[in-house]
């Protein structure tokens, strides 16, 4: 097939969105798939750039700002973004190729007008990766009102699904949210799994034993550290956990609550905790290796559900969860199910401390808990079986 791959984020970007997508497009040229990945760009000069970037063809196309902004900046800019990409995408030697099909991700909420001008002007179907559920979750954690914003949100939420001729949406818990957005009949909504590729540990310039961690059973938490992740609470367990000369907490990466868990750590005299800028991906299984326990953390408001990559990245690197996350949460059940960590829904220290300590003791006691957790990453999030689920719903 002919595809085209429509996302805001692409590697060199750090995100985990960027690395799916890497791992996703390289498991469709594999599987002998003739594809293009289009992105926006606001760093070149000209309209566009057509590149290979790990045997990929890439085509940067311009428009404006979106990242490091914002929220207004950054909703007009994502509002302007697909316009762009399509007046530059005329301008490019690919203008004129027919596509047998255009998958694209979510977030953004706001590729809906590009791709409805491919799919027109090829006749072709297209497949809308759905990872979460915007604006309903910035609703639910107090971000967002009901107001005029939302109504102009919803109205391009509302727009982006109606392009789609399939929605994979990643737990089954968000099936029924479709149901009440007034769908077409000819339109589907289906489950399809996160996806991770396989990382080979290459090392990681953190050095957790040169650390003030060195010796220490670790837990480690990768990625962004926001408003969605509610993570003050893992400040509060590591103070409950100050006394375990035997436990230590390091978190990597950057996001807009970074800097305020650094200065609340240093306030507090943690000598437990260990604060990283963000890595490069291709570093994280080098940093896993050096760690114990993954942590992963989403604000108890939240009121859609999703499972997040780094859970992914934990499972794969051998490493249990402590999973501090929203009540009815599809994780939980495969958490408890696979044996692969423990789940705390209220957000309390109290129900964190027990639960970790606990998770300490069993990750020195069963010497299969890696295996079970490699064994689940293999068989629920393995590449081949997404592409080859896109790919069937694009040709039937």
């Amino acid at each position: 097939m002919r595809v085209a791959v429509i996302a805001d984020v692409f590697p060199p970007v750090r995100s985990s969105a960027a690395v799916q997508l890497r791992d996703l497009s390289h498991e469709l040229v594999r599987q002998g798939h003739h594809l293009t990945v289009m992105i926006p760009a606001s760093d070149i000069d000209q309209p566009w750039l057509l590149e290979k970037l790990g045997g990929v063809e890439v085509l940067r196309l311009k428009a404006p700002r979106t990242k490091d902004m914002s929220y207004a900046r950054r909703t007009m800019g994502e509002f302007l973004m697909p316009f762009a990409m399509r007046r530059n995408l005329r301008k490019s030697p690919l203008a004129d190729v027919r596509w047998d099909g255009v998958i694209w991700y979510a977030p953004t909420i706001f590729l809906g007008p590009i791709v409805n001008t491919l799919k027109q002007g090829s006749g072709c179907p297209s497949y809308l990766i759905i990872r979460d559920i915007f604006p309903e979750w910035a609703v639910d954690m107090g971000l967002l009102g009901r107001g005029l914003p939302y109504r102009f949100l919803k109205a391009v939420e509302r727009y982006q699904y109606s392009v789609a001729d399939v929605i994979g949406v990643q737990t089954p818990a968000n099936l029924p949210y479709f149901s009440r957005t007034g769908l077409k009949p000819y339109q589907r909504v289906e489950v399809l799994q996160n996806w991770l590729a396989h990382a080979p540990n290459i090392g990681c310039s953190i050095s957790v034993a040169n650390s003030a961690l060195a010796g220490r059973t670790i837990l480690v938490y990768a990625g962004n550290m926001g408003v969605a992740q509610g993570m003050g609470v893992l400040i509060d367990l590591a103070a409950r956990l100050r006394s375990r000369n035997d436990i230590g907490f390091l978190f990597v990466g950057r996001g807009s609550d970074a800097q305020l868990l650094r200065d609340e750590a240093i306030r507090r005299q943690l000598d437990n905790v260990v604060f990283y800028d963000e890595i490069a991906p291709e570093e994280i299984p080098g940093l896993y290796a050096q760690c114990h326990v993954g942590i992963v953390a989403l604000d108890p408001r939240h009121k859609t559900h999703n499972i997040p990559g780094k859970f992914l990245t934990y499972m794969q690197a051998g490493l249990p969860v402590l999973a501090s996350i929203n009540a009815g949460n599809d994780l939980i059940q495969i958490i408890e199910d696979e044996r692969v960590g423990q789940v705390c829904t209220d957000h309390s220290v109290n129900s964190l401390e027990h639960l970790a300590t606990q998770l300490v003791a069993e990750v020195k006691s069963d010497a299969d808990m890696p295996a079970r957790c490699k064994t689940l990453c293999a068989r629920l999030f393995a590449p081949d079986a997404v592409v080859k689920q896109i790919v069937a719903a694009l040709t039937h």
